[in-house]
């Protein structure tokens, strides 16, 4: 943003003569590049799959303004680590977030090779192995029954995930590091994102403009509700189960990992509960703290009105979509006033 005006980079066209030295790099000259296809979603990197004369493919992750969708506010800093809910793209995170969960036993798609040198593309790109088939949402809603075992797994890894505790709460690529994110504590870090997510909410869509006052005194009361803690487990952060593949064995496969931090496992589960629906019960944790988990589930509402609202600033290409998430959002925190008060 220059003046207070949003730039949008200018969307380039990925082709197979900007990518073949990238996919010789990983794979060697014995696999000829044939074909380049960027995938559906992407909005923060471009996602591409590589196609080559043996039929074998590979995908591709580009980390590139270009590739962007997200309007930038002009504070905003991309490589400020130290905010937990900071913009969770760029290869450091990925690579990071992939050894923590290799460590784990925790399967993501293996890396062909994670190049930051620029010499082969002008932007930090990484190349992943190719799980074709349908994600666990496309299977969850085909024949649910069929994918109880690869159900039970996903429980097994969040498990591991959750008891793998961090010393400080922070994205892994700072704590690993020695760094301390910015916050005293976790709800704090949350209660501050939400009141900001409801400003901003507030003054673009008059359903929450006019319940404002309203909804700022729950999340308030909602946030002094929670007890202090000093744990931390290992969360994705947004695992709905789009961000799921499924190998040939069953094997959950978890992806979109950039935002993989230690924080509260409550987080993780708010988010769970809102993206699979009646299938959590597969996920379901008992050792939760329920006043935390409720307070974080209006944060993340809101969180779900104002960040794609944001997004519809730029040029992200599934408006109607995205604008169904709004209004969706919009009536569950609404949700929580008292009936009198909607």
């Amino acid at each position: 943003m220059h003046g207070g005006q949003v730039v949008d980079p200018v969307r380039r066209v990925v082709t197979r003569d900007d990518l073949e030295g990238v996919a010789r790099e990983a794979l060697g000259a014995d696999h000829r590049l044939v074909g380049v296809s960027r995938l559906r979603g992407g909005s923060k990197k471009g996602v591409y799959r590589l196609t080559f004369d043996d039929e074998s493919t590979a995908i591709v992750y580009i980390w590139d303004g270009a590739e962007n969708y997200w309007p930038t506010k002009q504070a905003d800093n991309p490589d400020n680590h130290a905010d937990p809910f900071s913009s969770a793209s760029g290869i450091e995170l990925f690579e990071a977030a992939h050894r923590h969960l290799d460590t784990l036993g925790i399967r993501t798609p293996r890396i062909r090779l994670a190049d930051r040198s620029r010499t082969q593309y002008p932007a930090d790109v990484a190349v992943v192995e190719d799980l074709p088939g349908d994600n666990l949402e496309a299977r969850l809603r085909k024949d649910p029954r069929s994918v109880g075992p690869t159900m039970a797994r996903l429980a097994e890894a969040l498990g591991a995930m959750q008891r793998h505790q961090g010393p400080r709460f922070g994205k892994v690529a700072l704590v690993d590091k020695g760094g301390a994110s910015g916050g005293s504590s976790c709800e704090q870090v949350v209660l501050d994102r939400a009141l900001d997510d409801l400003t901003e909410a507030a003054s673009r869509d008059t359903l929450i403009t006019r319940s404002r006052d309203q909804l700022e005194t729950v999340v308030r009361k909602l946030a002094a509700a929670v007890r202090p803690r000093s744990q931390y487990g290992l969360i994705h952060g947004e695992l709905g189960p789009d961000h799921v593949l499924v190998d040939r064995h069953g094997q959950p496969v978890l992806i979109d990992i950039e935002g993989l931090m230690f924080f509260d496992v409550e987080w993780e589960h708010a988010f769970l509960r809102l993206r699979f629906g009646e299938h959590y019960r597969w996920l379901d944790n008992s050792d939760l703290d329920d006043l935390r988990l409720t307070f974080y589930t209006l944060a993340m509402r809101l969180s779900l009105v104002a960040g794609p609202l944001r997004l519809l600033d730029g040029d992200f290409p599934d408006r109607d979509f995205m604008r169904g998430i709004v209004e969706h959002n919009i009536q569950e925190a609404l949700a929580f006033l008292p009936m009198g008060e909607r």
